[in-house]
């Protein structure tokens, strides 16, 4: 198991590194670390032939790295346990063994207080992605290091501010399209497009051109 400590060191909170060192050598899938995409986290896949495959990207924080890392291996125990069934990608038995998986870490000793609050919340029902959760992603975002930072395209990401940190009656662009912030409803936010008046909820935490 040391191979996999040794791999796993600098990506995850040290209370958690040896638990989740023991799942990769338990359940025996390749597990890559790879540049950042824009489009997801980590992903799990398992093609005819070959071993079931992880991916995460390199520039999580600690927190972030182990709720995604355990988020895919629910993925694979899911698979494991049944190869022949299709069955919905975020259903019940996903749910169950994301639950079960993350019950070990839920705890200080691997979250700080402010994330492990709204991760507790979150774990009851959890979804497909943690950016469902506005309180989550917030206090995950506490932690971004300077590198997760530098990595991100600072161009595209120019005079962006998230959603949820506007004010009511503000203009902003979002998808080529121009909007009205409006009201937060839970983790989403009531908006209004200019063009056409219709109203949209927008999940609060998604980055937004502000109007100058």
């Amino acid at each position: 198991m040391e191979n996999q400590v040794s791999a796993l060191a600098t990506y995850l909170p040290q209370a958690a590194l040896r638990y989740c060192a023991g799942l990769w050598k338990q359940h025996q899938f390749e597990l890559r670390i790879v540049r950042p995409r824009r489009s997801r986290l980590g992903d799990f896949t398992k093609k005819p032939r070959e071993r079931p495959r992880i991916t995460l990207n390199a520039n999580l924080n600690p927190y972030s790295f182990l709720i995604t890392y355990l988020h895919e291996v629910a993925h694979h125990v899911v698979y494991a346990a049944f190869p022949r069934k299709k069955l919905a990608p975020h259903g019940r038995e996903w749910k169950e063994a994301f639950r079960d998986l993350l019950h070990p870490v839920l705890n200080e000793n691997c979250f700080p207080a402010d994330i492990l609050t709204p991760l507790q919340r979150y774990a009851i029902n959890p979804k497909a992605s943690t950016g469902s959760d506005a309180a989550l992603v917030m206090a995950l975002a506490k932690y971004n290091s300077a590198k997760q930072k530098d990595c991100e395209d600072t161009e595209t990401n120019f005079n962006k501010k998230t959603l949820l940190h506007l004010s009511e009656g503000v203009n902003f662009v979002f998808q080529q399209r121009e909007f009205t912030r409006g009201p937060l409803r839970r983790t989403r936010v009531l908006c209004f497009e200019k063009s056409s008046n219709r109203r949209y909820t927008i999940p609060a935490h998604v980055l937004v051109i502000v109007d100058s």
